[in-house]
């Protein structure tokens, strides 16, 4: 019995640390962003072409996602406030939801950033193959100069200083 839960922990530690070393991202840090256009909850069209000379930060969240659950209202709260009224735009992009989906959790939520679904994940396979909560920071010139997977409040703070740092 303990040779079994000795080779289990082993086994959960060996891809735990696969995961958090292989992240899925398909992009680099100085890499052009990809091509996307979404539409938001509230029928605005969002293309990032249309963004350049922007911050953008892009954060690819679902709705059963623990760790997204716990970075969106951090986002709200910190990060949203500080820089909606700057050179800045967001667009938080849920993957595989669809509009009525995101539409009924966020009348429960009450995110005020721009949401939008991702039901075949056609956007986030522009960027990743795995892992959410995702987000890239994009500068002003359209290269990605930041990407993060997974929660915590070090990372907001990475990616709050890099905005500010980049406006």
């Amino acid at each position: 019995m303990n040779k079994i839960v000795l080779t289990f922990i082993a086994l959960f530690a060996a891809l735990s640390l696969t995961a958090s070393d292989f992240k899925g991202s398909l992009l680099k840090n100085g890499d052009k962003v990809p091509e996307f256009t979404v539409t938001t909850l509230d029928g605005k069209e969002v293309s990032i072409k249309d963004l350049k000379g922007k911050v953008i930060l892009i954060n690819f969240f679902a709705t059963w996602c623990g760790p997204c659950m716990k970075e969106l209202p951090e986002v709200q709260k910190q990060l949203w406030p500080k820089f909606k009224d700057e050179n800045f735009a967001m667009v938080s992009i849920g993957r595989e939801h669809t509009k009525d989906e995101l539409t009924k959790w966020n009348q429960k939520k009450g995110f005020t950033f721009p949401i939008a679904p991702d039901p075949k994940r056609e956007v986030y396979s522009k960027f990743a193959s795995q892992y959410i909560p995702r987000n890239f920071i994009v500068d002003k010139t359209g290269k990605i100069i930041w990407q993060g997977v997974g929660f915590d409040q070090k990372e907001l703070e990475q990616m709050i200083k890099t905005i500010q740092e980049n406006l």
